[in-house]
């Protein structure tokens, strides 16, 4: 049971994280879909994302040495921030009250891909750790 809060306490620092980022940044790194603009903002918002999350699992991976840790966080960090962002979206005004319309409309599509490398990046990283184990083992 500790595993899964630990799990959880990172996965809440990471979707603290994101939120902080678009409540402060949002209004100039989202556009209205459908523009330029948009389609470039979130090919680099995706970028970064991978990059950062990359980074928080190693980071996760250092401190629990456990079977499947990066998996396990994967899971339970796009539970825990499915969960949250439903708060959110119920919520925006309140959340990001200078975000116009189109812009949580962005934010929801840059979402819906970031949860997807949430749960890919862990997958990835692990079929790294293991094939590292493998050729060890040899």
């Amino acid at each position: 049971m500790k595993t899964y809060l630990f799990t959880a306490a990172w996965g809440v620092f990471v979707w603290i994280v994101a939120t902080l980022f678009f409540r402060v940044f949002g209004e100039a790194v989202l556009f209205t879909p459908g523009t330029d603009a948009f389609m470039y903002s979130t090919a680099m918002l995706l970028v970064g994302t991978a990059i950062l999350l990359t980074l928080v699992i190693y980071l996760y991976t250092l401190f629990d040495k456990k079977d499947y840790a990066a998996i396990r966080f994967g899971i339970v960090g796009t539970m825990i921030g499915l969960l949250l962002d439903s708060f959110v979206f119920s919520n925006y005004q309140l959340i990001f009250p200078n975000l116009a319309e189109t812009q949580i409309i962005a934010f929801s599509s840059w979402m819906s891909f970031a949860y997807a490398l949430y749960l890919v990046i862990p997958y990835l990283f692990q079929q790294k750790s293991r094939q590292k184990q493998v050729v060890k083992g040899k």
